[in-house]
């Protein structure tokens, strides 16, 4: 699972939506209700460049939020500003001594190489719905469903994403709505059914219930 980080230097303003989408869950929902008080002013923070949003959601998979944030850390040391030209002049031997993976070290090349050549329309993807975003990112190598439902909630900051392959939402509803009990997606769609719009905020604050400061 990968979360930006809050706190009170950040730059990001508040998403759009957010108070009102507060406001709603809290309405309509007991445990939004109990949960959203708990974390003040604290707000999801976006990541505004898509590249490193998408390098950064790579970096995070299958692993860890502490461990993707020690091996993001190490591959800024190689490439500070993270951007395609940069990564490709790295190569995959400083890729690897990141703590990357081999599969990980080609999905990241592979990204650069998209983004260098102009093979995703980045300028475009604020007038495309959830659904035609993630199709054009699922065909880049290592983006799969997740990767491209991160890439909305933190880039594109859509505030009704509902990423049903992220561990960290379903431990969320399993601790706050079953008492612990496993949660079939059919369970989450159920529970989710209720946050509409605003899936993507009720999403964050079960991250918030299980890890309270979020990591870059």
């Amino acid at each position: 699972m990968v979360i930006a980080k809050d706190n009170a230097g950040a730059a990001s303003a508040v998403p759009p939506y957010w108070e009102q989408a507060k406001a709603e869950l809290m309405k309509r929902d007991r445990i939004m209700n109990k949960l959203i008080p708990q974390f003040g002013d604290l707000h999801l923070v976006g990541h505004h460049d898509p590249f490193t949003t998408l390098a950064r959601s790579i970096v995070g998979q299958q692993v860890t939020a502490r461990v993707a944030d020690a091996a993001w850390k190490k591959l800024l040391a190689v490439s500070p500003k993270c951007t395609p030209a940069q990564i490709i002049k790295a190569g995959a031997g400083q890729l690897a001594e990141c703590g990357l993976s081999k599969r990980k070290t080609e999905y990241i090349l592979d990204l650069a190489d998209h983004f260098k050549n102009k093979r995703v329309h980045t300028a475009q993807w604020d007038q495309m719905d959830d659904e035609a975003v993630i199709a054009e990112l699922v065909q880049i190598r290592g983006i799969g469903r997740w990767t491209a439902e991160m890439f909305l909630i933190f880039n594109l900051l859509r505030p009704n994403v509902l990423p049903l392959d992220d561990p960290g939402l379903i431990q969320g509803i399993s601790q706050n709505y079953f008492s612990g009990e496993p949660v079939s997606r059919s369970d989450a769609r159920e529970v989710s059914a209720n946050w509409e719009p605003y899936r993507t905020v009720a999403t964050w604050y079960l991250w918030r219930s299980l890890d309270p400061v979020a990591v870059e």
